[in-house]
């Protein structure tokens, strides 16, 4: 039997299996190492930084816009048909084709600057705000990353308690089986208790086991945050103070929430930048005024090459060469012939749309219908941020009330258990008794601690609905935590 205990036993240590780890980190490191690796932090940075820009690119609209253009052509045609002649306005019959051989070049600096758009400015004005909400998103991304970084710590925290909790009852009805065995052998009991006990043993192996196995899963849930696993944490101290909300009243907090609250402000800007889409898109109907200016130079060398035909019975001093259709050739005639141009540009444009076709109408209507859906958005947050305070705010009340009550479950607990046990040492208790005294105590163990972890989550998730979560908080928290 006793090695059958040691094969159970051996499985425990399958569970655990670490990669690289940190060793004694309290809460402050583990946030750090999340500010630098947790990667939704990294991607909310990286959106505001991205939202950033949309301010310069709404300014650039105003300013002006100049560009250069330069560039070098080489062109050649050739024309099969003779050319009029302009003295008879017929076709010349002594130029048989014409050849042009072209290289051209040019260079252009131009210059456009809008006088007045009113949608440009407003598009301005609306990247102020678009910017103020990117702020303060990134804001909700950092004050985030406190929560989650504290419950995942807590929750490795509590998983590492209810393992030690598992551990020592284990150990204990380990303890009693040995202890029953050998009043077995001497024939103080039956053989039914032994088999009770042995039954209470292998429970409580199992659920050494699962305790092991939900350690290992909430380590891996903190190592998804800092990208690093961790093998010893800090845990708070034996008295951590339970701090009643400060002002003692939940309409306070949340008319506190109602105005300062991160995730309601930025719902409210989304609804400002929605209204003034609506004037941004009937803007768009109003006149708008721009000027224009370009100088450059264009230069051209041409080279026009005449085929010259002389007809039978014409006459040439060139030295003629009998063609193919029987006509005699002279050498082509080539013209060269050059450009140089300046070239200057001004104009002041003013444009009214008269008619799109229903666009801009239907612009106008889709924005007011983006407009109304932010606002039924803004409801909906304001709502869910008075339910969550109050939440949290009696969830804090209540959470000191029952770490209190669990803290005495865990003397009594204890107190019962050593009655029961020595109620078996004089035959009034049975052993299933003290199986059931020992998991009571587990239990009462395992909730003190999980009641400890969740008062500390509470304060944090309040002050959080009353936008003034911050990192003083934090270090707050950390101040009640000591080594393990």
């Amino acid at each position: 039997m006793y090695k059958l205990k040691g094969q159970i036993i051996s499985i425990i240590g399958f569970f655990i299996c670490y990669a690289t780890s940190i060793q004694a980190e309290n809460l402050l490191d583990i946030y750090e190492r999340a500010v630098q690796f947790d990667p939704i932090l990294r991607q909310a940075e990286a959106n505001y930084l991205a939202i950033l820009e949309v301010k310069p690119q709404a300014r650039s609209a105003m300013l002006p816009f100049i560009s250069f253009t330069a560039g070098e052509a080489t062109s050649y045609a050739k024309d099969p048909n003779s050319p009029t002649n302009f003295a008879t306005g017929q076709p010349d019959p002594y130029i048989g084709s014409t050849k042009f051989d072209r290289d051209s070049s040019l260079w252009n600096v131009q210059l456009e600057q809008t006088l007045f758009d009113w949608s440009r400015i407003l598009k301005l004005r609306q990247a102020d705000k678009q910017v103020a909400q990117a702020e303060i998103e990134f804001q909700i991304a950092q004050q985030n990353l406190l929560v989650r970084v504290a419950t995942t710590y807590f929750l490795v925290l509590a998983a590492e308690d209810t393992l030690n909790s598992q551990t020592a009852a284990r150990e204990a009805i380990g303890r009693q089986l040995e202890q029953t065995e050998r009043r077995f052998e001497v024939g103080l009991i039956a053989i039914t208790d032994v088999q009770e006990a042995q039954a209470g043993y292998d429970q409580a192996i199992a659920a050494e086991i699962s305790a092991k196995r939900n350690l290992a899963t909430t380590q891996e849930f903190l190592r998804e945050i800092i990208g690093e696993s961790v093998v010893d944490l800090d845990g708070p101290v034996e008295e951590i103070p339970l701090l009643q909300p400060d002002p003692a009243n939940a309409e306070q907090w949340v008319q506190l929430a109602l105005d300062r609250n991160l995730s309601l402000i930025s719902s409210r800007i989304s609804s400002e930048i929605a209204m003034d889409e609506i004037s941004v898109q009937r803007s768009v109907r109003l006149p708008t005024f721009s000027f224009s200016a370009s100088f450059g130079q264009s230069s051209s060398d041409t080279i026009r090459t005449n085929n010259l035909i002389l007809r039978p019975e014409g006459n040439f001093t060139c030295m003629p060469e009998l063609g193919e259709s029987g006509h005699n050739y002279c050498p082509p005639q080539r013209t060269p012939s050059s450009t140089d141009a300046d070239n200057y540009f001004l104009s002041f444009n003013f444009n009214i749309p008269l008619f799109t076709g229903g666009y801009n109408s239907s612009r106008i209507q889709q924005s007011v219908y983006e407009h109304r859906a932010k606002m039924e958005g803004l409801e909906t947050v304001t709502r869910a941020t008075e339910r969550e305070t109050r939440d949290a705010y009696l969830s804090v009340i209540s959470e000191i009330s029952r770490v209190q009550a669990l803290q005495q479950a865990v003397t009594s607990s204890e107190t019962a258990l050593r009655a029961t046990e020595a109620g078996l040492e004089v035959g009034t208790r049975t052993t299933v008794e003290v199986l059931i005294a020992q998991n009571n105590l587990s239990a009462a163990q395992t909730a003190y601690a999980r009641s400890r972890y969740d008062y500390i989550l509470n304060v944090l998730r309040l002050r959080m609905a009353a936008g003034n979560l911050s990192f003083r908080d934090f270090e707050e928290v950390n101040s009640w935590l000591t080594e393990r």
